[in-house]
């Protein structure tokens, strides 16, 4: 992996978009050359796939010339938040193209199965041995996006069984058993609920997702 430079500090960031706003071409260069380590971060998400990172770099590079080029400090987020999402959705634009990803990574994006045979997805990943403040920003957007979405499309008892699985609004996680012994009914029951209820979940949030653009 090449070695990037630092990305600039706040005050630096500020100084060289007033650059940019007056036409330097130079401070536009720079400020790409600065966000560069970001386009390597993002495309890690993609190392599995049959492409080489020097070629995924490339793309999300493309996602980070868009962003340096659109992005407003009115927007309300630093240019990281808003250029992770346009590197992001470069690549993706990149892998629909070569149908090679079926949709798009989410929250619900299975990565396996828990000891009861349940898929683990990564909405159930809220904490990571090394955080990362864009990963952090990003799964907090989400997150949020979610939390938001969970009493528009849910009923009343998927809204139940989902915060206490998951341990929403500060609740404490529970166990499907745990779930199925406080309510008097099967684990079975519960499981089917519960994935009834994400699947309704990840197809709003894809579609929230999908109806973005940069």
């Amino acid at each position: 992996m090449k070695t990037f430079l630092s990305p600039f500090t706040p005050e630096q960031e500020h100084e060289c978009l007033q650059k940019i706003k007056d036409g330097s071409q130079e401070a536009k260069q720079e400020l790409i050359l600065r966000n560069m380590r970001l386009v390597a971060h993002v495309a890690k998400k993609y190392q599995n796939s049959d492409e080489d990172m020097e070629d995924l770099i490339s793309i999300g590079t493309i996602g980070l010339m868009k962003a340096v080029a659109t992005y407003k400090e009115n927007y309300g987020s630093r240019l990281a938040t808003y250029a992770a999402r346009c590197i992001d959705n470069e690549l993706l634009m990149h892998f629909r193209a070569r149908k090679k990803v079926s949709r798009e990574v989410s929250l619900y994006e299975p990565i396996g199965t828990d000891k009861e045979g349940n898929q683990i997805h990564l909405l159930d990943i809220v904490e990571s041995d090394e955080p990362d403040v864009v990963e952090q920003m990003e799964l907090a957007r989400q997150t949020k996006q979610m939390l938001k979405m969970i009493p528009a499309v849910l009923s009343e008892r998927e809204q139940m069984i989902v915060t206490r699985r998951y341990g929403l609004y500060r609740q404490k996680p529970m166990t499907q058993r745990e779930i199925a012994a406080s309510l008097g009914i099967s684990r079975s029951y519960v499981s089917r609920i519960e994935k009834r209820a994400l699947e309704k979940l990840r197809k709003n949030f894809s579609g929230e997702k999908n109806s973005l653009s940069f």
